[in-house]
């Protein structure tokens, strides 16, 4: 057994995880249990790459490789789904894919569900169309069916993962019961941040099913939730700007702006979204009024 270091993972804030993981190495380093070390590596790389320090990532894992013997399955398994997370990371989604296959079989191989879940997570975003959908449902199943919590603790993800290639689909009526689901799953894991990140996403599904008083009340709601706990939600500002927009095209615009300004304000210090959807947050700064 080594320790539970994952549990020290906080994906929001990655430079706190790599710098709590890194204050574990010298026991790593000293441990006698092979996993130990080249596991915790796989992680301080994953860190990384969430700052965008990709060569850094790719020169742990290698660190990682290096300490890894027979006797070390699973942290086989975690090396290659961190190299094609880094590869995806860094816009190179088609070289990802198959480390992530090969991740897969491996888990299965050594009866690890939940990166057996994971991975086949992982192909379900860097596979398109159909061959997405099938990944998706087969993580699902496996994670559903599977004695192992963490098996069961992606369902969460996988839910909207699922929803969310149906939305791009428009069939917004599947997505909404997915999002519902993944609401369901966030709810009894109990973390807040999640949970307000689920109801956010089912929102957005009312919206496109043109139930948009509804999403706005959902979006308000949120809105109140984290000014109360001084975590303000730039998406969220954008919803309730969008559907002050749906609601009345005309006249919405005036009473959007202010939110629409507030979620520039939020994002566009976000380095992935600078660099992913520069469209979106050209439309909240064009939208915005600035007082």
């Amino acid at each position: 057994m080594i320790p539970d270091f994952d549990a020290a993972w906080n994906y929001e804030r990655p430079d706190e995880t790599e710098s709590a993981f890194r204050a574990l190495l010298a026991e790593a380093r000293a441990s006698v249990v092979a996993e130990y070390l080249p596991q915790l590596l796989t992680q301080i790389a994953r860190a990384e790459g969430l700052q965008m320090k990709f060569e850094e990532a790719w020169r742990t894992l290698e660190e990682a490789e290096a300490a890894m013997t027979p006797a070390t399955p699973v942290a086989r398994v975690r090396l290659l789904l961190e190299r094609g997370r880094v590869l995806r990371s860094s816009k190179r989604s088609e070289e990802s894919t198959p480390f992530f296959r090969e991740a897969w079989e491996r888990a299965r191989e050594a009866k690890a569900d939940g990166f057996a879940v994971d991975a086949a997570h992982m192909m379900g975003i860097v596979e398109s169309d159909e061959a997405s959908v099938a990944w998706n449902r087969r993580a699902i199943a496996l994670a559903e069916e599977s004695g192992d919590p963490k098996a069961r603790r992606w369902l969460g993800s996988l839910y909207n993962n699922l929803a969310w290639t149906f939305h791009g689909r428009g069939d917004f009526a599947a997505a909404l019961d997915l999002f519902e689901k993944a609401l369901a799953a966030r709810e009894a894991e109990g973390s807040e941040h999640a949970i307000r990140t689920a109801r956010w996403s089912f929102a957005r599904a009312l919206r496109s099913l043109g139930r948009v008083d509804d999403a706005l009340r959902i979006q308000q709601s949120l809105l109140v939730a984290g000014e109360a706990d001084g975590s303000p939600d730039g998406y969220v500002h954008e919803e309730i700007a969008e559907c002050l927009l749906a609601r009345d095209p005309s006249d919405g615009a005036e009473a959007a702006a202010p939110h629409f300004a507030a979620a520039y304000r939020l994002l566009a210090c976000d380095a992935w979204l600078v660099r992913d959807e520069p469209d979106l947050l050209e439309r909240m700064r064009r939208l915005e009024v600035i007082a």
